[in-house]
């Protein structure tokens, strides 16, 4: 039996769960809160929204957020070092992704409860 912050994986199933019940511990909410750090920030969070949406090159992800290359880089170095986004050389390219389903569902929610606030719409549980 595992304990309540461990264990991403299914009870001996070794397959990734989408949603496991933890009680959160201090090492547990650090976690949480440095990557909701990560998140905080316009830009990181638009380069985020954009690789919801899939892989992306560096030249697509400048385009798509509209900020100099040097910016993007900048955001792009801190959330590979935080181990959120994942880069793979394809030719000359390099195209990153997010790292996990569990961070495209939050950045996804994170978006539509500021779209919530900002357009008036009710929310819903």
């Amino acid at each position: 039996m595992s304990s309540p912050q461990s264990s991403s994986f299914e009870a001996g199933a070794g397959v990734p769960s989408l949603f496991h019940q933890v009680t959160p511990g201090p090492e547990l909410l650090s976690s949480a809160a440095g990557t909701l750090r990560m998140l905080a920030e316009p830009t990181r969070l638009h380069l985020l929204w954009q690789l919801s949406q899939g892989p992306k090159t560096v030249t697509e992800l400048v385009d798509a957020a509209q900020v100099p290359r040097t910016v993007a880089s900048q955001h792009l170095a801190k959330l590979r070092l935080s181990g959120l986004v994942d880069t793979r050389k394809d030719g000359r390219h390099v195209v990153y992704s997010l790292h996990d389903g569990h961070l495209s569902r939050l950045i996804q929610e994170t978006i539509n409860h500021a779209d919530h606030q900002v357009t008036g719409e009710p929310t819903h549980g």
